[in-house]
């Protein structure tokens, strides 16, 4: 059976190859057990982005096994909160769910150098999320 007190939240970027795999690797890395995480795209890559990677282990996380993978409505149904980060209207939205968009720059074709700063950026918007939905006790 579910545990249905432990929050979920879903990360939805175009490509699911940066953006939202940060966000996902991050919530997992901080809240551990105390968030579901889920991460996808409309538009899903082949690979998750070599500078993304080389960027989160710079931060003592490791991604490489990550791929991206496909939105589908059953990932949204299944989530309490989904954020968007340049997703755009192809993101199904359901009743009583809660949406979040992050404005973010897209790492697609950037350097690590070019990546830090998101990946930085994403950090912070995830301590705040887990100090709302997730607080340690």
């Amino acid at each position: 059976m579910p545990d249905t007190t432990t929050p979920s939240v879903l990360f939805v970027c175009v490509h699911n190859a940066g953006r939202s795999q940060m966000a996902a690797a991050f919530l997992t890395h901080l809240a551990g057990d105390r968030v579901q995480v889920r991460s996808a795209g409309s538009a899903p890559a082949d690979t998750v982005n070599p500078a993304v990677v080389e960027a989160m282990a710079e931060a003592g996380i490791d991604i490489t096994a990550e791929v991206p993978k496909v939105l589908t409505a059953e990932a949204v149904q299944a989530s309490d909160i989904v954020i968007t980060m340049g997703c755009g209207d192809t993101c199904p939205v359901f009743p009583g769910k809660r949406y979040l968009d992050w404005q973010l720059p897209d790492p697609a074709g950037q350097g690590v150098a070019a990546v830090r700063p998101i990946r930085d950026h994403i950090e912070k918007l995830i301590r705040s999320l887990i100090d709302e939905i997730a607080p340690a006790n």
